[in-house]
């Protein structure tokens, strides 16, 4: 059915402009997770991305201070910002412990968890008869860190971001690019691309084509910049020209924070706040909790509780070396039997011998005995 043209004046051409002032008289709710090992600069760029100070620096001094409990941390971080009177009710997750281990086996069960017990509690609001203000945490986008190593994805980077790929908008990051030459990097960014390909990793993509040349361009070349590469700072240093910057102060120079010469900052900024916030949030809520709705809705009745599975890594662990110690116990106790065995196998084996040597004795007397008797007997006349 094609369209109908009205005449001029019954006001419907007016109603974005209703849209956007619901809109921003309600504001916009955003949850943002940072996940990656500690010393990427993640606080650091969270700080750099919101100009202000969401989430406050760890003591360098202690963190490698750990406890021997292997575990990872869900740690949310809520703040309020403004701007030009748009309210934005800011949560951002953060995963300290993730990836600091040797053994790393299962450290992201904790966060794809949480992922999915925002989606389960989203959906058992959703299910209530009364439904106004609704708590909703859901992930909207989660930046995975790389450390700039120059090589390629880790194995515990490609088996997390498979695992997230498929729940949340996956957005893969280069930490400290200024820790890299431009030509590192771009082999860097190439080889990343690879393994994502071949590891079927599930990042987000958003259109591209738009009504204007100048958004497709733009929308092209955010595109092409990932995974970006990031540099995180919120000291104002001065560059060579007299310029006050966001960067960090070398002795070669001046890394720029919104330089798009010296890192992705700037793009990544505007794909996350500028351009595309608003589709983040709704392909959260279109694809990925659709996605668990559905998968829920078919193995589940409305309003069964979720049957939650154990796997925390910590217990795994200990479950672990319990079960290796009672084995080991166990083996060391039937040593010790199979040793009392033989003992009393050789005890029976030498008694049986004396048994056998008394007796043969015995013989002996009762036949040196019977002879005696037979010679002292009186001969018949």
């Amino acid at each position: 059915m094609s369209p109908t043209q009205v005449g001029a004046g019954i006001g419907i051409a007016n109603l974005p402009n209703q849209r956007h002032k619901i809109v921003a008289k309600r504001g916009a709710n955003f949850t943002l997770m940072v996940c990656g090992e500690s010393g990427l600069g993640k606080t650091t760029f969270i700080n750099t991305l919101f100009t202000t100070a969401i989430k406050t620096p760890k003591n360098h001094k202690r963190r490698y201070n750990k406890s021997a409990e292997k575990t990872v941390e869900i740690e949310i971080i809520r703040a309020e910002l403004e701007e030009k009177q748009f309210n934005v009710k800011l949560s951002v997750i953060d995963t300290p412990g993730f990836g600091d281990y040797t053994n790393n086996r299962d450290s992201w069960m904790p966060i794809v968890d949480f992922i999915d017990d925002q989606h389960e509690s989203y959906m058992r609001q959703d299910q209530q008869p009364k439904r106004q203000e609704l708590s909703d945490m859901r992930v909207h986008c989660c930046l995975y860190f790389i450390r700039p190593t120059g090589h390629t994805l880790k194995p515990l980077d490609i088996e997390v971001m498979k695992r997230l790929g498929t729940r949340v908008n996956l957005i893969p990051v280069i930490a400290k690019a200024d820790t890299m030459t431009p030509t590192d990097l771009h082999k860097f960014k190439k080889r990343i691309l690879e393994v994502i390909a071949a590891q079927n990793i599930q990042c987000y993509t958003f259109p591209l084509e738009s009504d204007d040349e100048a958004s497709t361009k733009r929308n092209m070349n955010i595109m092409a910049a990932m995974p970006f590469s990031i540099i995180g700072s919120t000291d104002d240093v001065q560059t060579a020209d007299g310029r006050v910057v966001k960067g960090r102060q070398y002795s070669w120079g001046v890394a720029e924070v919104e330089n798009e010469d010296h890192c992705d900052f700037k793009k990544l900024r505007q794909l996350l706040i500028r351009t595309h916030m608003l589709d983040l949030i709704s392909s959260t809520e279109e694809t990925h909790y659709e996605t668990y709705r559905h998968a829920q809705m078919e193995t589940r009745k409305i309003g069964e509780p979720k049957v939650k599975t154990v796997t925390n890594p910590k217990w795994k662990e200990e479950e672990e070396a319990l079960r290796k110690r009672f084995t080991e116990q166990v083996r060391l106790e039937e040593n010790r039997f199979r040793s009392w065995e033989q003992q009393l196998i050789a005890e029976r084996d030498r008694l049986n011998k004396d048994l056998e040597a008394e007796h043969s004795h015995i013989k002996a007397l009762e036949a040196e005995l019977e002879s005696m008797q037979v010679g002292l007997s009186p001969k018949r006349k």
